[in-house]
């Protein structure tokens, strides 16, 4: 945990009287700053946030109030402790002190020993939470690099002299996700290219996410079909899902040597398939509800014939549903307006540039879903 001694107390009053006496009080014991008004204070916290601000309410730019308003209101200063010292000693005031966010509030004239006791008592509370959320942030980034490890990591071999450019990008969210892709090698002119997408987010996302991975890989490699893939997947999570969690998945395995790709899909959105000469569709739609959640049941396959140049995006739905500031979403009118600009790129190419355009629809709003794109493009040699 961070020493006491090391935290820095921003003291906040327009009256320099005031600012001596807190000063002198508290200067063998903290790191001090001083902001002899409003908009001063607003600007030092934003520069270097401090640990503890002591807040005057009166003063003649800005009020503590309102200082305290905005200062919640940004993500980096929301947990920052803020204590009133104020001559306004009505209930009223007091009540509106923390209703505004304040943590603590004493009123003018203080006594020394209390505002030193009740100081220190915040800065040992903060330093606490801080040394959770640094333990809590430390284990997440262990279980990210877990997560990120269980994926493909070198989609090259899985496809190599199949004839068939393959690229995926994800992009979680938070530092876990539940989205989840597989490119795996089935034969000599077989490939398993799957996407999928777990409810919720967090650790319980990607618990669930490892667990699929791991059946689902299983079964392709015991040889069953798409179907039979995703029917047993549905049992063996539904046999041991106490939290009623679920996956939506599309798997699609591509022969390359019969010209064909054959898709099952559980509750996932349709892809996108993109000939060389453009004009993108969607094909292969849901034809089963998501596993995990319910008894299986019958899930239809659909094949179709491979030409060279055909490319199939697969995609989780933060891609679709990416929104903007507007709280306007990305939607399949823009994802097919921008593949069919992209077609004839490689796999690389129209995975990346999708990724991006949907960034750049979101100019800045905060990603609330992973995003997940996958690109099989089909050159017809291998």
């Amino acid at each position: 945990m961070k020493e006491l001694s090391d935290c820095r107390v921003l003291i906040v009053d327009d009256v320099k009287a005031n600012v001596d006496i807190l000063v002198e009080a508290l200067r063998g014991d903290y790191k001090l700053s001083v902001a002899l008004g409003g908009e001063q204070a607003i600007a030092a916290v934003h520069r270097s946030p401090p640990d503890l601000v002591l807040l005057d309410i009166v003063m003649p730019d800005v009020d503590g109030y309102e200082i305290c308003r905005r200062l919640r209101a940004v993500e980096a200063t929301r947990e920052l402790p803020i204590m009133f010292l104020s001559s306004l000693e009505d209930v009223k005031d007091k009540a509106r002190g923390f209703e505004v966010g304040g943590n603590d509030y004493l009123t003018k004239p203080f006594e020394i020993l209390e505002v030193k006791a009740r100081v220190r008592s915040l800065l040992k509370a903060k330093s606490y939470a801080d040394a959770v959320r640094a333990a809590a942030d430390r284990d997440l980034r262990i279980a990210r690099e877990i997560q990120m490890g269980l994926l493909p990591t070198s989609i090259a071999t899985q496809t190599q002299g199949t004839g068939l450019d393959v690229h995926a990008v994800l992009e979680p969210a938070y530092q876990v996700g539940g989205d989840l892709f597989e490119v795996l090698r089935l034969g000599p002119d077989r490939v398993l290219v799957a996407v999928g997408d777990v409810s919720g987010k967090g650790i319980p996302a990607a618990l669930f996410m490892a667990v699929t991975m791991t059946i689902l890989r299983s079964m392709a490699r015991q040889g069953h079909g798409v179907k039979e893939i995703l029917r047993r997947l549905n049992d063996d999570l539904l046999e041991q899902n106490p939290r009623g969690m679920f996956v939506t998945l599309q798997v699609m395995v591509f022969d390359t040597g019969a010209h064909t790709v054959t898709c099952a899909s559980a509750g996932h959105h349709a892809a996108v398939r993109v000939s060389a000469l453009g004009d993108p569709q969607m094909t292969f739609p849901s034809s089963g509800r998501v596993l995990g959640l319910l008894p299986s049941e019958s899930i239809d396959t659909e094949t179709i014939t491979l030409a060279p140049g055909d490319a199939f995006v697969l995609f989780t739905d933060g891609v679709s549903e990416a929104f903007d500031a507007n709280g306007e979403e990305f939607g399949d009118e823009r994802l097919l307006a921008h593949l069919d600009a992209a077609a004839g790129k490689n796999a690389r190419e129209m995975a990346a540039g999708l990724v991006q355009a949907v960034h750049g629809h979101a100019a800045g709003a905060k990603q609330s879903d992973d995003i997940t794109v996958v690109c099989v493009r089909y050159t017809g040699s291998g």
